[in-house]
């Protein structure tokens, strides 16, 4: 198949798969377990024996998967009329004490997969019609969602992938998904490094996530729409407000605005609540305010930030 046949409907991956590179990077990623630098953690723990250093995402040689199914609660150029085609990834590099998966990514809710069962999750999502495979905390799961991208493609895959992350992501994996990503959808969780550090356990998330963005937006841009309004390729980024200005939005769009472009599409959400461990931070120990969701959004405009989902 040809380029002037793909058209913008056609997933960037397919290129990689036909020259074979798609294969050799999942072969480069999975080698990698070995000593893993997968993430921003950099823990250097053996995903593949498990012998000595536990890695910090408690993943070993195969992927956990929670659930997967057509999600209709994503932002609307994600789920069009089908939905998008969610797989949840169990377990997580980061440990944010409020989590709003918090049975999935501190409980391991969820179960072991093959590649080759991967794949078929990803080929079921197609043939239920779904816009995308979107892959829901992947940063830990790099190598086994690359092989078994490779299963998927080679059997007819034809949907663009979504990278919906936590945002603590390294540079050196995020230049293996080069081509092989067409939406990227990175949290931008907070801006200040003693609030990462207390509420996620990574004081560097600050740092991390903006050079992470950058990144992402080299590789694919401002976020497009088709015709219907779905995602075809772009940068989307999500900012949960939390109670007290704990995540920075001011920073955080100025960041957006001044350093990756004014273009950005960026989801403001409101719909934190206290899960997990956060009643023991008493001042996250509520649910945001609407006043607080407003102010937010006007923050952003302020400064500079004005494609904003509704």
């Amino acid at each position: 198949m040809g380029d002037e046949d793909r058209g913008a409907q056609y997933p960037s991956y397919l290129n990689l798969l036909e020259d074979g590179e798609l294969a050799r990077r999942a072969e480069q990623a999975v080698a990698g377990l070995a000593e893993c630098t997968g993430c921003a953690r950099q823990c250097r723990a053996d995903r593949i024996s498990l012998r000595g250093r536990k890695p910090f995402c408690r993943t070993g040689r195969l992927a956990w998967v929670s659930s997967f199914f057509p999600h209709h609660g994503e932002e609307d150029c994600l789920r069009g009329r089908y939905g998008s085609g969610t797989i949840f990834f169990s377990h997580c590099n980061l440990r944010c004490v409020f989590c709003q998966n918090f049975d999935i990514s501190w409980q391991a809710a969820g179960r072991p997969v093959s590649a080759e069962t991967l794949a078929r999750m990803m080929l079921e999502l197609q043939a239920r019609q779904c816009h995308n495979i979107n892959l829901v905390t992947p940063s830990h799961v790099v190598p086994q969602i690359l092989e078994a991208l490779v299963l998927a493609a080679k059997q007819g895959l034809r949907l663009p992938l979504v990278y919906n992350t936590g945002g603590y992501d390294s540079l050196q994996t995020l230049r293996l998904l080069d081509g092989v990503v067409d939406i990227y959808m990175p949290d931008l969780k907070f801006m200040d490094p003693e609030v990462a550090d207390e509420l996620a356990k990574a004081p560097d998330y600050p740092q991390v996530v903006q050079a992470a963005i950058r990144e992402m937006h080299r590789q694919v841009g401002d976020l497009v729409v088709d015709a219907s309004g779905v995602a075809r390729r772009g940068l989307l980024v999500r900012h949960l407000v939390m109670p007290g200005g704990k995540a920075g939005t001011r920073e955080a769009m100025r960041f957006l605005a001044q350093q990756v472009s004014p273009n950005t599409y960026v989801n403001i959400m409101r719909q934190y609540r206290p899960e997990g461990y956060a009643f023991r931070y008493p001042e996250i120990d509520r649910p945001v305010t609407m006043a607080e969701w407003r102010e937010a959004l006007a923050v952003a405009r302020q400064e500079g930030i004005h494609r904003l989902d509704k």
